[in-house]
Order: C-alpha cells, then structure tokens, then sequence
C-alpha cells in the first residue's frame, strides 16, 4: 500500500512495486484522507497490505509555518494512524522523513544517531511522525527529491531556462539531490526485508543549491554561467522558514545493512534532463 500515491515519490513507488510484480494498494487523496484515522483503520483493514509505504506528506515548506495545524495532522498525527492500522494487520510500516530534522549546524554529513533539532514546523512536525511510526517501522530520511511527476527544483530550472531572465542562488545550504527512480526502489526494500530503525537515503554527491543549479542547466545544454551564487541573507524577501545550512545525510545504516549505496545524483540528473526535454 503507497499513501501519496499520486505524487512525485508515490507515482515512482506505484510504478516500481507493480514492475516487480507486487498487488499495490493507491492509497492517494481522493481515495483515502490520511488524516481521518477512522478512515485510515478501515482501509487498510480492509486491503491487508504485508506493507505500507507513507510518501503523503505536507512539504510546503513555508506554508507549513502558518498552517501548523494541517502540518501536524498531515506530516505527525497520520503517521500515528498508519502505525495503528499497519499493526492491526501486521503490515511493516515504511515511513518517509525529511533532512529538515537536523538543524543542519554540523561541519559533516549528518548519522542516522545524530540528534534531531528541527527549526522549523516543517521539520518539527516530520520529526513528530518519526516518533509516532513507532519502533518496529522504517524510517527513511531524505532530501531535495526530484522525479519525473509533481514539481521540483529540475522541473523550476528547465523552465527558468527557457527565458533569459538572471538565476540566482543560495551557496550556502548544501544536501543531496535525490531522485525518485532511485529512492522508490530503495523504500521498497526497507519493505520487503522489513528493515527496522532510521535510514538515511539519498544520491550519493552533495552540492549547494548554486551548485545544483549550473548542473541542472548543463545537463540541459545551457551555460552554467547563467546562474550567480547568493546567501541565504540576500533572499529577499527572506524566506518564512529556515533551512538546515548543512543538510547532507551520510546513509551509514543503509551501507551496513548490506545494501549498495544509490548512485551519484548526476546519472539520474542526466537521465531525468533527457526524459522532460
């Protein structure tokens, strides 16, 4: 069962899960509100899934600080409601979490064991549903996803660089691009082993949003010179919620658990550029 079905991550997990042979459960908007648990028990009830992949999740960054409530229902408090759901059915729980847990203050990529200290209701509210997954789930953190569905940061920049306006953009906040055709795979897998614990799981190479951006535009045949670095002092207007300067995931648990870490996020870059152009 995919919660988020329809989405950027949940369109590629749908896909994969199918393209292994597995019977998947949509569970998407229209077919499921997560945040009504009585709603959520019957459903799962009524499907059995062995597993449940959450990819719903309410990302809006800084909507997030003035819609707390929808945040917490959404990104916590549904989590909780798939745990109790996932354990009436002794289905194994998957549940996708966020760098933005971190304050992203460490001069090194972040462990799986670091401590969390969320700085905004984004983050905060992502940590409070890795709380409520509970012990006997997966966890799986993330960062800068992109895919072939939904929007994204490949998507923004293909389109920028179809007019000639100037690109600028912060070189102060670094993480890891990851793509969806590789992270799908890699959540299917905590699933079907039915991993337990904290994962960490993006492409491997970390970058800053400049950098990401003169690659983007240069995967697409443009000049990486189109775009200028900025900090994030100079947005303007700044931005509501604060992002984690140092946002890089080392995925230690995945490597020890004997899994070959996702590849360098320039393949799947190139490969996503030539598919939307």
């Amino acid at each position: 069962m995919v919660t988020g079905a329809a989405g950027q991550l949940g369109t590629d997990l749908v896909r994969h899960a199918t393209d292994v042979g597995d019977d998947v459960v949509v569970a998407d908007r229209p077919r499921l509100d997560i945040t009504d648990a009585a709603a959520v028990r019957s459903f799962v009830e009524s499907h059995c899934p062995d597993a449940i992949i959450n990819a719903a999740a309410y990302t809006a960054v800084d909507a997030c600080e003035s819609n707390h409530a929808l945040a917490r229902a959404v990104n916590a408090e549904a989590v909780g409601a798939l745990r109790d759901a996932a354990d009436a059915v002794d289905a194994h729980l998957v549940h996708v979490s966020t760098d933005y847990v971190f304050d992203g203050t460490l001069d090194r990529p972040y462990a799986e064991d670091d401590a969390p200290n969320p700085q905004s209701v984004y983050g905060i509210t992502k940590l409070a549903g890795e709380v409520l997954a509970g012990n006997g789930a997966s966890v799986a953190r993330t960062s800068w996803v992109c895919g072939e569905h939904g929007n994204n940061m490949v998507k923004l920049i293909l389109r920028l660089a179809e007019g000639d306006a100037p690109l600028a953009f912060v070189d102060d906040q670094r993480g890891c691009p990851t793509f969806t055709g590789d992270l799908a795979p890699a959540l299917h897998r905590l699933a079907s082993d039915r991993h337990t614990g904290t994962f960490h799981l993006t492409n491997a190479g970390a970058v800053s949003w400049y950098e990401f951006v003169g690659d983007i535009l240069e995967a697409a045949g443009h000049s990486r010179s189109r775009v200028t670095p900025i900090g994030t002092a100079d947005l303007d207007p700044p931005r509501p919620a604060l992002r984690p300067a140092n946002g890089v995931l080392d995925n230690a648990a995945w490597r020890a658990a004997g899994h070959q870490p996702l590849r360098d996020y320039r393949e799947p870059l190139a490969e996503l550029v030539a598919r939307l152009t």
